[in-house]
């Protein structure tokens, strides 16, 4: 098993998500938000502990014997944990777990950086394959950015001209609608334009967006789900808007995963990442 870049920041990322989301539902008591967005974090909490930190390790064990696939899950589960603790850190009523946060962005910020600076990005776009359906991928991921921004800015504007309440308190619909505008949205969008003509960070941006989006609409999902059940809104609510985003960018992921090759080796020294799969065609 080879060593990846980033493994010791990995672990120690992996183990902080495991803390966190553990003691976030083992004291909910902590949270000092309102309601409705005590139930977003315990959303949070349950996808991060059943899904995130999981995904995180098979990525990590999977980069670790050269799987392409591994490789970028590994990515993308740490797209998710900046993207998802960003949230917290910026959005969350002050607690005890503030410092938690504060090291969980940084860390994951940290790891992917590193992981990416060590990337051979050249060996990693020849390991999908040569039928590799970019165009239809791109266009769906570019679809789902636009959806998720005619979502916001929908309510944004509802709110603002004809004075409609927004789903959670301002501040709060602020920060969450902000991050996804400045940062989810164009992420998905420039990678699906990057992988429709065939650019070589379209493959790796694109993978990253979207199997981060997906963690994001599914942790959506279920705060929808959890503000149903203990009656905060009205069924359905907006699980139609966010579960269906979910499925699609869902869709996304198994499609470009299922279009890599099985391997992705280290050069020697372990600290670039190259494929091991033949050159699918050249890609400027």
């Amino acid at each position: 098993m080879a060593a990846i870049p980033g493994a010791r920041l990995s672990a120690g990322l992996l183990m902080l998500m495991l803390i966190q989301a553990t003691t976030g539902l083992l004291l909910p008591g902590q949270y000092r938000d309102v309601d409705w967005i005590k139930a977003t974090w315990v959303g949070n909490d349950w996808v991060t502990l059943l899904v995130g930190v999981p995904l995180l390790l098979a990525g990590i064990v999977l980069a670790s014997r050269r799987s392409a696939r591994g490789l970028l899950l590994w990515l993308g589960a740490l797209g998710y944990a900046v993207y998802n603790y960003a949230f917290y850190l910026f959005g969350a009523a002050l607690n005890a777990f503030f410092l938690l946060y504060v090291a969980a962005v940084v860390l994951a910020a940290v790891t992917l950086i590193v992981a990416l600076a060590h990337l051979d990005v050249a060996g990693l776009t020849q390991a999908f394959r040569p039928a590799t359906p970019v165009r239809m991928i791109g266009g769906a991921l570019v679809s789902i950015g636009i959806g998720l921004a005619a979502v916001w800015i929908a309510m944004w504007a509802a709110y603002v001209f004809a004075g409609r309440p927004t789903p959670v308190e301002p501040e709060a619909f602020q920060v969450v609608a902000a991050l996804d505008l400045a940062v989810m949205v164009p992420a998905v969008a420039v990678g699906g334009i990057l992988l429709w003509r065939r650019q070589r960070w379209g493959y790796v941006i694109a993978a990253i967006a979207s199997i981060q989006g997906a963690l994001y609409l599914l942790v959506l999902s279920v705060n929808s789900i959890v503000a149903i059940r203990r009656g905060l809104v009205t069924a359905p609510g907006e699980l139609p808007i966010w579960g269906t985003l979910m499925l699609i960018t869902s869709g996304v992921v198994v499609a470009l995963l299922a279009n890599v090759g099985p391997n992705v080796r280290l050069r020697k020294g372990g600290d670039r990442f190259d494929s091991d799969s033949s050159p699918s065609e050249a890609r400027s």
